[in-house]
C-alpha cells in the first residue's frame, strides 16, 4: 500500500509538471518532400530536444490529418487554424517546401510575430517567413547567397543575408541547412542549434 501510495504521488507530480510546463507548436507541412527523413530526422530531433528541456510539444499541420510514411506515423495534436498563439511559448517549424507555401500557414506566421513570439525556422521555412512579410530588414540563413533566386523567391531580398549556419535577429531564428541538405549537399544539419537556440530565446523573454 505505501509503495502504491508513492506511485500516486509520483504520477501526480508528474502530470502537474506537464499541465505546468511552457508549450512550443511545432508545424509540419503535410506533403512534404522526403517527408519520411524529415519526420525521423529533424522533427524527431527537435521534439526530443524540447521535452528533454522541459516543454511540451504540441504538433500542428494545416489540415489536422495523420502523416504517416512506411516507417512513422504522427498524429497532429491540433489544426492550425484551431491554435491560439497566446497559449505557446514559441514556435519552430522544420524544413518545408518553399514553393507551395499555404497561405494560412503565411498569415499564421505574420500573427506570431506581430505578438512578439519567438519563432525558428529552418531552410525552406525561412521563405515562409519571408513571404510573411517579417524579414524586412532582419538577418536570415539560406544554404548560400546565390540560392536566393529573385525570381524564386523575390521576398528574401527584404531580408539581410548572413550565411547558412543558424542565424538570430530579435525572436526570429533561421537555419539555413537542415538533415536533407547534410546528407545531399554535406552541409552541416542546423536542428539541434535551431532548436536550442529557440529554447534560449523563450527562457531569455520569459524571465
Amino acid at each position: 500500500m505505501k509503495r502504491l501510495s508513492v506511485l500516486f504521488v509520483l504520477f501526480g507530480i508528474l502530470v502537474s509538471c506537464t499541465k505546468n510546463a511552457p508549450k512550443v507548436l511545432l508545424f509540419i507541412r503535410a506533403g512534404s518532400p522526403q517527408l519520411e527523413y524529415m519526420l525521423t530526422k529533424e522533427v524527431g530531433t527537435m521534439r526530443v530536444i524540447l521535452e528533454r528541456s522541459g516543454f511540451e510539444v504540441t504538433i500542428a499541420t494545416v489540415s489536422g490529418e495523420v502523416l504517416k510514411t512506411d516507417s512513422i506515423t504522427v498524429t497532429p495534436h491540433i489544426k492550425l487554424g484551431n491554435v491560439n498563439i497566446a497559449d505557446y511559448a514559441g514556435f519552430i517549424l522544420p524544413c518545408m517546401a518553399s514553393d507551395s507555401t499555404h497561405s494560412e500557414t503565411v498569415a499564421f506566421v505574420r500573427e506570431v510575430v506581430k505578438q512578439g513570439k519567438p519563432i525558428a525556422t529552418q531552410l525552406g521555412s525561412v521563405v515562409t517567413l519571408a513571404r510573411a512579410g517579417v524579414l524586412h530588414g532582419k538577418k536570415f540563413a539560406f544554404p548560400e547567397e546565390k540560392d536566393i533566386n529573385a525570381k524564386l523567391y523575390p521576398e528574401l531580398n527584404d531580408g539581410i543575408y548572413s550565411g547558412k549556419g543558424v542565424v538570430q535577429d530579435g525572436i526570429i531564428i533561421t537555419s539555413g541547412t537542415c538533415p536533407w541538405m547534410e546528407k545531399t549537399m554535406g552541409y552541416k544539419d542546423g536542428t539541434d542549434e535551431l532548436t536550442r537556440a529557440l529554447i534560449s530565446t523563450i527562457r531569455a523573454t520569459t524571465k
